[in-house]
Formats: C-alpha cells, sequence, structure tokens
C-alpha cells in the first residue's frame, strides 16, 4: 500500500501504529519520527503540489481539516479523484477514534482498535492521577503573541490542561481558538504561562519579552518566574503524541 500523508499530525498518527513503512510521501512539516525525514515532500500543509501527490500514485492519502485553509486541498483531491480520508480531531477522544479508523483504511482494523484502546488506557490513568490533586494551578496557553490567540474550551489543550492536574483559564470560552487580548490575560491571572507559539521553534521565543507587557508584572505566573516555553510540536498537533507533551507538563508542574 502506498499512503501520502498531508499534515503533520496524520503522519505521527500511523507512526504510532507503526506503520511508516506505508508511507511513499508527507508535507513539509512532517519531521516526526526521523524515518519520514528522507520522505519525497509534497509542499506545506496548507498549499499542497497536488501535482507531486499525484504523481506518488498513492492507494490512500491521509488529509486533514486541522487548521483554516485546508478545505482547498480536500477540493483537489475530489477533482483529481485521489483516494482519501479527512482526519479532524479537537479532542483526546476523538484522536482516538481517528487512531482506530487509519488503523482499518492502512488495512489492520484490529491492530488500530488495539492502539487506540492503549491511547485511551494512558488517558485513563492520567485522569485518576489528576483527581487526587487538590488545588489545580490555572495555566495560560500562547499561541500566538499578538493577536493573542489561545485554546479554548473545545480544543485539546483544555484536556491537557485537565489531565496535567491544572485547568485552562480560557476553558470557560465555548471555543476552540479564542482570539483575545493582554488584559483579559492580565485579568484572569494565571499561575502558569505555557508558550507554544504555533511553527515557532522554541529558541525563537523570548519569555523576557512577555515579562515586559503592560501590566504583567503583578501577574502572579510572573511574580513567580513560571513561564515556560514548550515544544509546540508536543502541544499543537492532535496526535498520540500529546501524551509525550502531557507527560513532560505533568513533570513541571509537580
Amino acid at each position: 500500500m502506498r499512503v501520502v500523508s498531508i499534515c503533520p499530525s496524520n503522519t505521527e498518527i500511523v507512526a504510532y501504529l507503526g506503520k511508516t513503512d506505508l508511507l511513499v510521501g508527507t508535507d513539509n512539516y512532517s519531521d516526526w519520527p526521523s524515518e519520514v525525514l528522507p520522505l519525497p515532500k509534497v509542499g506545506p500543509d496548507l498549499s499542497i503540489d497536488m501535482d507531486k501527490v499525484e504523481a506518488l500514485h498513492p492507494d490512500l492519502v491521509l488529509a486533514s481539516l486541522s487548521v483554516p485553509g485546508m478545505e482547498k486541498n480536500i477540493e483537489v483531491l475530489d477533482e483529481r479523484k485521489l483516494p482519501y480520508i479527512i482526519l479532524n480531531p479537537n479532542s483526546l477522544d476523538e484522536i482516538a477514534d481517528d487512531i482506530a479508523t487509519v488503523g482499518a483504511a492502512l488495512g489492520d482494523q484490529s491492530l488500530g482498535a488495539k492502539k487506540a484502546a492503549v491511547f485511551r488506557a494512558e488517558v485513563n490513568n492520567f485522569r485518576e492521577q489528576a483527581a487526587m490533586k487538590e488545588h489545580p494551578p490555572s495555566l495560560y496557553w500562547e499561541w500566538w503573541p499578538k493577536p493573542v490567540f489561545t485554546p479554548g474550551g473545545r480544543n485539546w489543550l483544555t484536556e491537557i490542561s485537565d489531565l496535567a492536574g491544572a485547568s485552562n483559564i480560557f476553558a470557560t470560552e465555548d471555543l476552540a481558538s479564542v482570539q483575545t487580548n493582554w488584559d483579559d490575560v492580565k485579568e484572569r491571572n494565571p499561575d502558569h504561562i505555557c508558550m507554544v507559539w504555533v511553527g515557532v521553534k522554541e529558541s525563537k521565543m523570548r519569555p523576557e519579552l512577555v515579562r515586559k507587557r503592560p501590566g504583567w508584572h503583578d501577574m502572579k505566573a510572573i511574580r513567580e518566574n513560571n513561564i515556560h516555553v514548550l515544544e509546540e510540536s508536543l502541544f499543537c498537533r492532535p496526535s498520540p503524541r500529546l501524551l509525550e507533551g502531557l507527560r513532560y507538563l505533568t513533570a513541571i508542574l509537580a
């Protein structure tokens, strides 16, 4: 079977299933695991070169709608009559469903079901541990600094917060992504700031600039120096690697 993944989270689901040997191409941003790096690249996930995809003669394209703008990829896949499935999870349970779906699409339904069950079991273990935490700290997740974008109640990072024994200060917003401002964040006064700027490497993020924002010097996270620069690939992609990020976050908050 010849499979092309056009989104990093899809590639990581294939890896979780141990099926990277079926991949014949990926989008430009698929950078994990290392064995996918030499594969042909078919462009950035928001502007896939469908000529390159078609030239790989895929039996299946793993498409996504996890980022606005990806729908145009689907339109071209339809036009060219290339076989595909779409993944678009917003929760850990939906990621588990996708693990099962991809397993079946790759010809191994039992493997997909087994790995989905393993994923759910690990999530439940974290949930049991989090339930024993008496004083959950509050977290502010910063996806982008200006304009400010942060995950809301419908995003997996709210679940990740809960499973780490904490709470997302924007869980009150019934949205997957919230556009807000620095004053709003200041008023919510989080215990911790988690910097996960989408598409930006940790080395390029500067916590000292966060400390200088107007009025933020009185915020608890700033006073207690709880600013965490995190690897966005472990928190911003809806894939099984979120559990790796969760393990790291839990250790930070311990």
